[in-house]
């Protein structure tokens, strides 16, 4: 099973430059990245405490969630997988003033691959996932907890009405939370991608069944584009015992449409991904980095390696006619990253992994320029990583936490190897 199971809309200008690249790059990145500029943004360094212990958050759930002004703006991390790939029931609170981790409370359920949400009322939600060590026949759970930062403590809600982990979830412009898709097992040796959707009411505490999506998928980025539509975007779908394939299938939902909503097919990605990044840009379009290699290319060549096509969604009122772009790629490929929005409109894109090994984490970090058309590089992060916590402070400083640093070949027993180190990026 692979690691990741592990806004306003409308038409906006198409990015000032669409990059068709030629030829097939290897690991190393698109043809003339060693040539790229030598200029460098920002720079890494270790915060004061790392995290209690070594630990990874696979995505496409965004694991930290900034607290707010009330809460001095400290970051929740809850749940995680340790090297096992057992999960754990943790939650930590990151103090950006004095750079360290303290422990709020455990979770009543231990979970990975579990959801995360801020509400619009400051507490947080953590919904499904997979519980105890890393075992068949897999154990999703319905249970469902919210987290108050005024008592730093945990209750337990209304349960999903489905079961499921690798899922996603996304708060509604009314203050209600969307989860859609995910995995949850076949039988005893596999499992298969959910089509399912469901609405939790935090004013009832319960669960209401949404319209379910045109292509079942997990490991979903789900990016709201404003008017309360909602963008479910690639993925991936199970075609086997410990086998699965990308989704280049995108679609939009639209909760005002009918008693349960509509979810309309949009623009495929040029690229089927998963293990890859969508992030919101200030202007309302949509920027996908990264992903595992679906292997042959649309041009018919073969590609091993994890993706550094770059591709911008441009919404429509009609999704029907909206479409992605493929702009600059990044300077590598990569998979199981995180990518991070920044106040200035910029996008930091760090770390992650090759997909044709899975053995090693990355130091490179990114930043993307919307307006430019252009990525460059960071200084290099202090400890390599993939399916790290990361988000941006309400300071524009970057906290990035956890991961995994090296499993396969390059440990010496074969091993996954995690890590607790935490440090800031200050560009």
């Amino acid at each position: 099973m692979p690691r990741i199971t592990p806004a306003t809309a409308g038409p906006v200008p198409s990015p000032a430059v669409t990059t068709e690249t030629t030829g097939t790059p290897g690991p190393a990145g698109p043809p003339g990245a060693a040539e790229a500029a030598a200029a460098v943004v920002g720079s890494w360094a270790p915060a004061q405490g790392d995290l209690p212990a070594p630990a990874y958050f696979a995505p496409p759930s965004p694991s930290a969630v900034v607290l707010g002004d009330p809460y001095g703006n400290q970051v929740l991390i809850a749940g995680g997988e340790d090297a096992t790939r057992g999960a754990l029931k943790e939650a930590l609170l990151f103090d950006p003033v004095e750079r360290t981790w303290e422990p709020t409370g455990s979770l009543n359920v231990s979970r990975r691959l579990h959801s995360t949400t801020l509400l619009k009322n400051g507490q947080v939600m953590v919904a499904g996932g997979l519980t105890g060590p890393f075992t068949l026949p897999l154990a999703p759970v319905s249970s469902v907890e919210i987290y108050d930062p005024v008592g730093r403590s945990w209750k337990v809600t209304g349960a999903l009405r489905e079961a499921r982990f690798a899922h996603a979830a996304v708060l509604l412009g009314d203050g209600r939370v969307l989860v859609t898709g995910g995995l949850a097992p076949r039988d005893s040796l596999t499992d298969t991608a959910l089509s399912s959707a469901e609405i939790y009411d935090p004013g009832t505490e319960e669960w209401t069944p949404a319209a379910g999506m045109h292509d079942a998928r997990g490991g979903h980025p789900l990016i709201p584009l404003g008017q309360d539509r909602v963008l479910a975007v690639g993925g991936m779908v199970v075609v086997g015992r410990g086998t699965y394939a990308a989704l280049g299938y995108c679609e939009v939902y639209d909760p005002a449409a009918g008693p349960i909503g509509t979810w309309t097919p949009t623009g495929s990605l040029r690229v089927p991904r998963k293990g890859h990044q969508a992030t919101r840009l200030a202007d309302g379009s949509v920027l996908v980095t990264g992903g595992d290699s679906t292997g042959r290319q649309e041009d018919w060549t073969y590609n091993a390696y994890s993706q550094w096509v770059t591709e911008r969604y441009l919404p429509d009122g009609n999704p029907a006619k909206a479409r992605w772009n493929e702009v600059e790629p990044m300077s590598v490929g990569r998979s199981h990253h995180r990518a991070v929005a920044l106040r200035s409109g910029k996008v930091l894109v760090i770390g992650g992994t090759d997909d044709a090994t899975f053995d090693t984490g990355y130091q490179n970090a990114e930043v993307y320029d919307p307006g430019a058309n252009t990525w460059t590089p960071t200084g290099g992060m202090v400890t390599g990583r993939w399916a790290a916590a990361a988000t941006e402070l309400k300071d524009g400083r970057v906290l990035a936490a956890g991961g995994l640093v090296r499993s396969g070949a390059a440990t010496p027993d074969g091993t996954d190897v995690a890590t607790g180190a935490t440090e800031l990026f200050t560009l």
